[in-house]
């Protein structure tokens, strides 16, 4: 081998193997990063987590900053725990960490070993005093997790992600009804095209009643009193399954039961648009699909039979289908990490404070003629779906995410802004406005110094999202003027 003379800078030919092999390490940590995370679901009913590795790669042909996800293994999956609880129907905190501490000694991985996480609160669970005592086991974690507290319509939106069946409409063009069958509620939403356009949640579960090996009832939920007295009917399994099951059967099809109405606990479905399927998911469907046979003292599998016969029997004029998971809709994986920069157009007004972390991020279905009254209200109805505003009472910061159609004209920008301050309304939570074109700058200045928004406006662009993100936002980068922004997405299987 011919060797470098002295003073010669050296050529990697002269390189020994190991010089060679640490040069391509450290291009391809550059380049790749590998993430253990974890998912958590602690709902009314039932809790589970899951452990996974996530490969991420930049996208350097297209000289992106950006790293995606380009490979994903699930390392170990809980059992499903149901969710212990105490006498004055507090959660169990110490049993669910000794479970949770389990899984991690199963799974052969120690908190130090996890990278991300998503912790989703269902139910019960999102109760103030669960919710401190939940915090409380995750505290010294606190850095690594998305804290999702799920209300009704966000715990629809994610079922129906987590099933498949968002996928599934935006594959194949259909209009889909998804319908989550837990223990405590059932979520509807309605998909189309993969676009989720409306959610509702009633209470009907599958452990609103549960009895012991004698038959006698151990628990009696609200709804299963409220169904008896409605209907004047015993408290028995036999008769709530039939009285449920015709509540659930009567909102797939549109027209509520007067029941229904009573048990609602979101506004019905609107507007009800006939899908061409209903797929199911939550703990009822592992029964709807055969997946699971045993029962655990309650009335999830009989009231699976009654939905199921229904179908087959031809009553609904409509077909169902398994969308591919059942009870694990909620989470199907854990949280990945993407890293953007953002563009150099941004707007950082002097009352916003950097870093902001963990913000949910929603995305208004904006029509290409804007106008600042019905911008406003999508993005109202895009609020309503995560179950807080972003002038709500906690001032726990949103994101609002813009996806730009058409010219960057001014006067279509002034009409943005316009709405964004309609529905912003007061209070100390920044405005953040996250745009996937160049215009963050520009509309950050005619909200703050044109149309006199009192908050402080976080406007970025040049980012990719998608629904149901969350993202941190670091402080600004010198002398480049970007920031960088950490996006947090909960991984739904792409099929």
């Amino acid at each position: 081998m011919q060797r470098a003379h002295e003073g010669d800078q050296p050529h990697f030919h002269d390189w020994s193997e190991d010089e060679r092999k640490a040069l391509a390490e450290t291009i391809w940590k550059a380049e790749n990063v590998v993430l253990t995370t974890v998912g958590i679901d602690i709902g009314s009913s039932t809790s589970h987590l899951m452990f996974a590795r996530v490969h991420l790669q930049r996208k350097t042909q297209l000289l992106s900053s950006e790293f995606v996800v380009v490979r994903r293994e699930i390392l170990w999956r809980s059992p499903i725990l149901l969710t212990p609880f105490l006498a004055d129907f507090t959660i169990d905190a110490g049993r669910l960490r000794a479970f949770i501490d389990g899984a991690y000694a199963a799974a052969g991985l120690a908190p130090d070993n996890i990278d991300s996480g998503a912790v989703i609160l269902t139910g019960e669970a999102l109760k103030r005093r669960n919710a401190q005592a939940i915090a409380g086991i995750f505290a010294s974690q606190a850095g690594k997790f998305v804290c999702a507290s799920a209300g009704h319509h966000m715990e629809s939106v994610l079922a129906a992600h987590g099933a498949g069946a968002v996928a599934m409409s935006r594959h194949t063009h259909r209009t889909i009804l998804n319908v989550d069958i837990g223990g405590g509620t059932t979520k509807l939403a309605l998909i189309e095209n993969g676009q989720i356009r409306a959610t509702c949640a009633v209470a009907i579960g599958g452990r609103l009643l549960v009895q012991d090996a004698a038959g006698n009832p151990v628990r009696v939920d609200d709804p299963a009193h409220r169904i008896s007295q409605y209907l004047d009917i015993p408290l028995q399994p036999e008769a709530l399954v039939e009285a449920m099951a015709e509540v659930v059967l009567s909102l797939i099809q549109g027209q509520p039961v007067p029941l229904a109405k009573e048990l609602l606990l979101t506004a019905p479905l609107e507007p009800h648009i006939r899908p061409h399927l209903v797929t199911f998911s939550g703990g009822v469907a592992e029964y709807i699909f055969g997946r699971e046979t045993e029962t655990f003292g309650d009335i999830a599998k009989p009231l699976a039979e009654r939905i199921a016969r229904a179908f087959s029997a031809g009553r609904m004029g409509v077909p169902m289908m398994d969308p591919g998971q059942g009870i694990r809709a909620t989470v199907i994986g854990a949280s990945q990490f993407s890293v953007q920069l953002s563009g150099k157009t941004i707007h950082l007004s002097d009352k916003a404070q950097l870093p902001v972390r963990n913000v949910p991020v929603v995305f208004p279905v904006l029509a290409r003629d804007l106008d600042a009254q019905a911008v406003a209200a999508a993005i109202t109805n895009s609020l309503s779906q995560i179950d807080f505003g972003i002038d709500s009472e906690t001032q726990n910061p949103v994101a609002i995410g813009i996806r730009w159609q058409g010219e960057p004209h001014y006067q279509r920008l002034r009409s943005l802004a316009a709405g964004i301050a309609m529905a912003a309304g007061s209070g100390s939570a920044p405005l953040i406005l996250i745009v996937d074109r160049d215009v963050g700058r520009l509309l950050g200045h005619i909200l703050e110094h044109e149309l006199g928004v009192e908050r402080g406006v976080i406007s970025i662009d040049g980012i990719e999202l998608r629904e149901l993100d969350y993202v941190d936002i670091g402080a600004p980068l010198e002398p480049a003027d970007v920031v960088p922004v950490v996006i947090k997405s909960l991984l739904f299987p792409a099929h």
